[in-house]
C-alpha cells in the first residue's frame, strides 16, 4: 500500500513538473506578444499619424489616399473626424476644414462603391461643468504629470485669453470627447507638430506628454519614420533630434541631380515657356520625390533653356516620367525642341547645397 502511494505521488510530481515545463514557455511567449503589441504602432495608429501629418502640411492628394487606407485599416469615421477637428488647434482652421472636405468626398466615394464604414463611438462632449478652465487645467496636469498654474507661467500671464482658450477649449471642449484616447490625441498632435517648421518647442512639450502617457522610444522612432515617408526627411530629423536618435542623411546615394540643356525653335518659344512653367510647378507641388525643377534661359539667347532637376532617388525620377503633367509636357513640346542634352551632375559639397535651399526659402 505504501509503495502504491509512493508511485502515485511520483506520478503527480511528474505531471506537475510537465505542466510547469509546458506552461512557462507559453506564458513567456504570451508576455512577449503583449510586450510587442505595446512597442509597435498598430495600423490604425500609423494611419492616424499619417492623416495628421498630411493635414498639417496641406497635402490633400496624399491625404485622400491615407484616409481610404485608414478606414480600410479599421479607423472609424468618428475617430478620423475627431482627429481632423482637433488639428485646427495646431495647424489652423484652413488646413483642418480642407481636410474635412476631403474626408467628406472620400466617404461619398466609398458609399458609391458600396463600402460600409463604421461610424464608431458617438461624439459626445462631456464638459457640463461650471468651471471649464479648471476642467482643462486638470486634464493638462494629467497629461503632463506636473502642476499647472493659473494662469500658465509666461504666455498665460501675458495673454490671459490665449491661456483661457488653451484650457477651456482645447483641453476641456475638444479633449472631453472620449472618441479618441489621450494617447491617440497625442499621436495626432505630435504628428502635426513634427510636420511643421518652427514649432520645436511645442513638439518637445508634446513628446514629453507622450512619454508620460505611454508612447515608447521605439514608437517615437516609428513616428519619425512615418514623417520621413509622408512629409520629408528634414522634418523627420526634427523628431529624431529631440528624441536623441541619429539623424538620417537628406542626400541619398542615388539622388539624381541633372542639368537639362535645351534649345527651342524661336517660333515656339513663348508657348514652350508656358507649358514648361506649368509642368515644373505641378512636379514640385504634387511629387514628394521631386526636390526641384528650376527652369531658366540664357540672358543673351532665350531659346537656350537650362533646367536644374533634382530627384530624391531613381525611383522618384522613374515615377516622375509616368505622371500626367510630364507626359503632357513631353508630347506637347516634342516639335518645339531643336536640341536636348541631359547632363548628370554630382554635388561637391552636399551640406552647402542644403544651405542654398534654406536661404531660398
Amino acid at each position: 500500500m505504501v509503495d502504491k502511494n509512493k508511485t502515485m505521488n511520483k506520478t503527480i510530481i511528474i505531471k506537475v513538473v510537465l505542466f510547469i515545463v509546458i506552461t512557462i514557455p507559453m506564458t513567456m511567449v504570451s508576455a512577449q506578444q503583449r510586450a510587442t503589441s505595446q512597442i509597435d504602432l498598430s495600423n490604425q495608429q500609423q494611419s492616424l499619424i499619417s492623416i495628421s501629418a498630411l493635414t498639417a502640411v496641406g497635402d490633400l492628394e496624399q491625404l485622400k489616399i491615407e484616409l481610404n487606407k485608414g478606414l480600410d485599416d479599421g479607423l472609424t469615421i468618428n475617430e478620423i473626424k475627431e482627429a481632423l477637428v482637433q488639428l485646427y488647434a495646431y495647424c489652423g482652421f484652413p488646413r483642418s476644414l480642407n481636410s474635412i472636405q476631403v474626408f467628406m468626398s472620400v466617404l461619398d466615394d466609398r458609399i458609391g462603391k458600396g463600402i460600409e464604414d463604421k461610424s464608431g463611438k458617438p461624439i459626445i462632449v462631456h464638459n457640463n461643468v461650471e468651471d471649464r478652465y479648471e476642467q482643462g487645467r486638470k486634464v493638462l496636469e494629467e497629461l503632463t504629470n506636473a502642476p499647472q498654474l493659473k494662469p500658465a507661467a509666461g504666455f498665460g500671464a501675458f495673454a490671459l485669453r490665449a491661456d483661457a482658450f488653451l484650457k477651456e477649449h482645447l483641453f476641456a471642449d475638444i479633449f472631453s470627447s472620449d472618441v479618441l484616447s489621450y494617447l491617440q490625441r497625442e499621436l495626432v498632435t505630435i504628428a502635426a507638430l513634427a510636420s511643421m517648421e518652427g514649432v520645436e518647442g511645442q513638439l518637445m512639450s508634446h513628446i514629453n506628454i507622450g512619454k508620460n502617457i505611454g508612447i515608447t522610444e521605439s514608437q517615437f522612432e516609428k513616428i519619425a519614420d512615418l514623417i520621413d515617408e509622408k512629409v520629408s526627411t528634414t522634418q523627420a530629423n526634427t523628431v529624431r533630434k529631440l528624441i536623441e536618435k541619429p539623424l538620417v542623411s537628406i542626400i541619398k546615394p542615388d539622388m539624381i541631380v541633372r542639368v537639362s540643356e535645351i534649345e527651342i525653335h524661336p517660333t515656339y518659344l513663348e508657348e514652350y515657356k508656358i507649358i514648361l512653367k506649368e509642368e515644373a510647378a505641378a512636379s514640385v507641388t504634387l511629387e514628394p520625390g521631386v526636390v526641384a525643377i528650376f527652369p531658366m534661359y540664357q540672358q543673351d539667347d532665350q531659346t537656350q533653356v537650362r533646367i536644374i532637376e533634382i530627384y530624391t532617388n531613381n525611383e522618384a525620377y522613374q515615377s516622375h516620367l509616368k505622371t500626367p503633367h510630364f507626359l503632357h509636357y513631353k508630347t506637347s513640346t516634342l516639335p518645339m525642341v531643336k536640341a536636348l542634352k541631359l547632363v548628370d551632375m554630382t554635388s561637391i559639397d552636399h551640406d552647402a547645397m542644403l544651405d542654398i535651399f534654406k536661404k531660398l526659402r
